[in-house]
């Protein structure tokens, strides 16, 4: 593989990044199996792991400290934190209090002494973004961890985290894990050119919409039987979305490839993308995943991608990725009913 430099860290990466979410209960509970369908990736050049700590409570951490022995040293090993791990309300978060105890845990699970990228999973709104990279500052000088990223931040918020480890000499996000696919588009408004701006490396989370973009979800047939539309039904019945998929189905076909093949293809043709993360349940999926990575699309085909889904813009929901709270919560986009009666 054509390793590429992750952001302005030196650090080189595969431009597929192995994506552990489906190792564990959540997904594929045989670690056996796991381990060799990392080991599969592993071989075929991919140096790149994504996992979190919330992945099957831990159990995804798990699988892939096992799967390391012996190998840890020429991996790039990046995982997350934010997501409960627990019922206790400060078992989750980005506190100093939080990230101190957990990147422990996370470390123990990986059976490592050092994480290459330590990311935050979502923004915390009731955390000030100087104390978590403080103490993301705090674990880089331990040796504890090798660099510090955040994952689906809105613009405004990684430019605000970028100011403020300059004014507080912190450390400084030198990655961002976004939503990106064919479907989802808008970071390609303000994300995107901002992590150029600012030399941040960028590895993007769902090339493949969460299945959407595989064939299997057409318009007008029955739903498939999968975890995607246990967790996500509004996404993976939406009927923009399917009116997309069956628009895009025969611009690959014309083009010889599978729409999963195009779609991953779409997504490492942006330039400032670094890496791809490849989510594979089983060893199958993750072998349809390696055939196409040598595909490269034409400017014909990717105008004509343009034209079924503009620039920049989402076609349906994304049940995962991050709703601000003044989009989430009614409450703060109104004034209190006694104001606006007597206004």
């Amino acid at each position: 593989m054509q390793y590429r430099t992750l952001g302005k860290t030196g650090i080189k990466v595969s431009p597929y990044c192995l994506g552990a979410m489906m190792f564990g209960g959540l997904g594929n509970a045989d670690h056996e199996d796991s381990i060799r369908i990392i080991h599969k990736a592993l071989d075929a050049g991919i140096n790149f792991i994504d996992t979190a700590d919330r992945y099957s409570a831990g159990e995804s951490e798990e699988i892939v400290g096992k799967a390391l022995k012996g190998r840890r040293d020429k991996i790039v090993l990046a995982t997350k934190v934010y997501g409960p791990m627990g019922d206790d309300p400060n078992q989750q978060g980005t506190s100093r209090r939080w990230i101190m105890q957990e990147v422990d845990n996370s470390l123990r699970r990986l059976q490592t002494d050092h994480i290459d990228l330590y990311q935050i999973h979502r923004p915390s709104p009731d955390t000030d973004i100087e104390e978590t990279l403080s103490a993301l500052s705090d674990l880089m000088r331990a040796g504890k961890v090798r660099a510090i990223g955040s994952s689906t931040f809105p613009a405004s918020e990684i430019v605000e985290a970028q100011w403020v480890a300059e004014r507080r000499s912190l450390a400084r996000f030198r990655t961002e894990q976004p939503p990106y696919s064919i479907l989802d588009r808008s970071i390609e408004r303000e994300v995107l050119p901002v992590c150029e701006r600012y030399g941040m490396g960028v590895l993007v989370w769902s090339p493949l919409s969460k299945g959407m973009l595989t064939g299997r979800y057409r318009k007008g047939q029955p739903l498939p039987d999968s975890l995607r539309v246990k967790y996500f039904p509004k996404q993976m019945s939406d009927a923009r979305n399917l009116d997309a998929v069956e628009q895009l189905l025969p611009l690959a076909a014309e083009a010889g490839l599978s729409l999963t093949h195009m779609a991953m293809a779409f997504v490492m043709a942006h330039p400032g993308v670094t890496s791809a993360i490849l989510g594979p349940r089983t060893m199958a999926q993750l072998d349809d995943l390696l055939a196409g990575a040598e595909i490269r699309l034409s400017d014909d085909i990717l105008d004509r991608i343009d034209q079924i889904v503009p620039p920049g813009t989402d076609v349906g929901p994304n049940g995962a990725a991050y709703v601000p709270p003044a989009i989430a919560n009614a409450a703060l986009r109104r004034r209190p009913l006694t104001e606006r009666a007597a206004a």
